[in-house]
């Protein structure tokens, strides 16, 4: 499987609440003259960033990230909306996390 490609690494499984990662959010980022792949990449490198996704709907990209308090959490939304090409963000605090696991099998 690691020879064909399923296996790409190993990781340990961290809890982020006991590391002091409190704030969990969702960003929804509009993109403006078809820069949505440079942004997303921007976003990537990002330390707090977990996940960068393209979407469908009404935003373009949506960025998944962890952070300590509210004051990490406003310098990543600067960080973001001063990006080239970034019109517009709309951020989602999680309130409560039901579910996070990447595993499907």
């Amino acid at each position: 499987m690691e020879t064909g490609g399923i296996i790409n690494g190993y990781s340990a499984t961290l809890d982020y609440q006991n590391l002091g990662y409190e704030l969990t959010v969702i960003t929804e980022i509009i993109v403006s003259k078809g820069k949505l792949l440079d942004v997303e990449k921007e976003i990537a490198k990002i330390q707090n960033v977990c996940a960068v996704y393209d979407a469908t709907g009404a935003t373009d990209a949506i960025a998944i990230a962890k952070f300590k308090n509210r004051k990490t959490l406003s310098e990543f939304t600067k960080t973001v909306l001063s990006l080239p090409f970034v019109e517009r963000t709309n951020t989602h605090v999680v309130l409560t996390i039901v579910k996070e696991d990447y595993k499907l099998l």
